[in-house]
């Protein structure tokens, strides 16, 4: 008979019993008694584990005192329909070696009930449990999903500088990269720091964005997209903020706003019908996780059930509605007149919070919903200004439960326009006129935006927090692992 090597996946949805097979992982537990242990064993492929049905009498005692739960073991054995409950099938132990001990006595991930604070310690070890197992593969998935997307629509992958010159947001909370010595660096003549001695001869960052060199790939090449690691050196200990994040930024030649919202409402939909077909195991057990945590909590504050909500999305053309009007309803709301909004709504050119996105996708509207038409004076400078004076053509997209997941814009492409409104901000056209030369030279209409990979992720597995999205978060006073 053939040995099948295969992941416990492949084994428990082959079906093909009374196979031998071979496999090895990770013990989650052991129970049993001196004649017979049942081992649950994970190799990381899938939220379920196979069970291993051990005859004491054909191995070593000492040997199975050293199956405890985080030993790494091979098994080799026949593959079974399980006569017990909660599998379908098992393998019978034919031979069985300990590949790597965990002592139990030292070993912090034991089979009982850890907090996520706790787990996020050891950091290093968090992906052996059951629900960074799930997070962690459904943020693969997604991964997947987005290339695969953006390839079959003729999209080109663009990978975009993490060390720039430029700030795109013009926040200035940006880390700065530098090979000047700290405690004696060269001065000018005005006593400041001469970065024209440093290693790239003027002042440069980690990037808070891919979206400025995005858009000359896309004045040439059409439609591209950037994915990859940004950076924010912004001093916040919110469960909605990283220091290091990955951004998905496409960026489209010939797209006006209409085009760009039509294009993030299908992106969105398709990414979460992905992971409904394809991670559905683990969506099912990140949903029940979800309401158990949430089974004390009043009806009414009780999140909705994960997969109800990501079928919400699909199943909801997302309303498009402008700031202003946006800003009537929430003034006019039940909400805001009892003083029931951390934050009022006081009027016209306020900047909205969280809250207000949230009641108006969950409370007015019943669906998602994109806001068009911001105040100029809250939104960044390459925004195309509209017509009006006062309003730029951005969009927004909200979300149940989450708010913003998508923020983004038709580009501004008049080049006057663009440059007025860069000194207007305090931006020195002198140091970006790269980015103006495709203003200069064949300028055309075109849009793009922005996709936070972690805030798409907590959306998708209901974590309530980001650091438990992201494998190793760097956040203010933490950089461990």
């Amino acid at each position: 008979m053939k040995t099948q090597k295969a992941t416990v996946k492949d084994l428990l949805q082959s079906g093909d019993c009374n196979q031998e097979v071979e496999i090895r992982g990770w013990v989650r537990t052991k129970r049993g008694n001196k004649q017979v242990n049942f081992i649950a064993l994970n190799d990381g492929s899938t939220i379920n584990n196979i069970q291993i049905v051990v005859e004491m009498t054909n191995f070593p005692e000492e040997m199975m005192k050293k199956v405890t739960t985080g030993a790494a073991i091979y098994v080799k054995g026949l593959l079974v329909e399980s006569a017990g409950s909660g599998q379908s099938y098992e393998i019978q132990a034919k031979e069985l070696v300990v590949l790597g001990e965990a002592d139990p006595e030292k070993y912090p991930i034991q089979p009982k009930k850890h907090s996520l604070e706790f787990l996020r310690d050891v950091a290093h070890l968090r992906f052996r449990t059951n629900i960074f197992g799930a997070v962690f593969r459904i943020r693969h998935a997604m991964a997947f999903a987005i290339h695969q997307y953006f390839n079959d629509h003729g999209f080109y992958y663009l990978h975009t500088p993490l060390i720039t010159a430029s700030d795109c947001e013009g926040a200035g909370e940006t880390f700065r990269v530098t090979t000047l010595d700290p405690k004696n660096p060269p001065l000018d003549e005005k006593g400041e720091v001469d970065f024209k001695q440093d290693f790239f001869g003027k002042a440069t960052n980690l990037t808070v964005s891919g979206q400025l060199e995005g858009e000359l790939g896309a004045m040439a090449l059409g439609k591209i997209y950037t994915f990859g690691p940004t950076f924010r050196a912004e001093n916040s200990n919110t469960t909605r903020h990283l220091s290091e994040f990955w951004m998905i930024e496409p960026e489209m030649a010939f797209y006006d706003l209409e085009d760009n919202m039509d294009l993030a409402e299908d992106f969105l939909k398709y990414l979460i019908r992905y992971a409904l077909e394809h991670c559905m195991d683990d969506l099912k057990f990140l949903s029940a996780r979800l309401q158990e945590e949430e089974k004390n909590k009043k009806a009414e504050d009780r999140s909705m059930e994960l997969i109800e909500k990501l079928n919400f999305v699909l199943t909801h053309s997302f309303e498009r509605v402008s700031y202003t009007e946006a800003v009537e309803i929430l003034m006019n709301s039940k909400q805001n007149k009892n003083g029931k909004f951390q934050y009022p709504v006081s009027g016209w050119g306020v900047d909205l919070q969280s809250e207000h996105e949230r009641y108006l996708v969950e409370k007015h509207f019943k669906k998602p919903v994109i806001l068009t038409g911001y105040p100029k004076e809250i939104k960044a400078f390459y925004m195309k200004q509209n017509p009006d004076g006062k309003t730029v053509a951005a969009m927004d997209v909200l979300f149940p439960q989450i708010g913003e997941i998508i923020g983004g814009s038709q580009r501004e492409e008049n080049y006057d326009k663009l440059v007025n409104r860069m000194k207007e901000v305090g931006i020195s056209t002198e140091s970006m006129s790269y980015y103006l030369d495709t203003r200069r030279f064949g300028s055309a209409v075109h849009s793009g935006f922005g996709l936070g990979f972690e805030r798409l992720l907590l959306f998708v597995t209901g974590m309530g927090n980001i650091r438990d999205v992201i494998p190793f978060p760097r956040t203010p006073k933490n950089a461990e692992f």
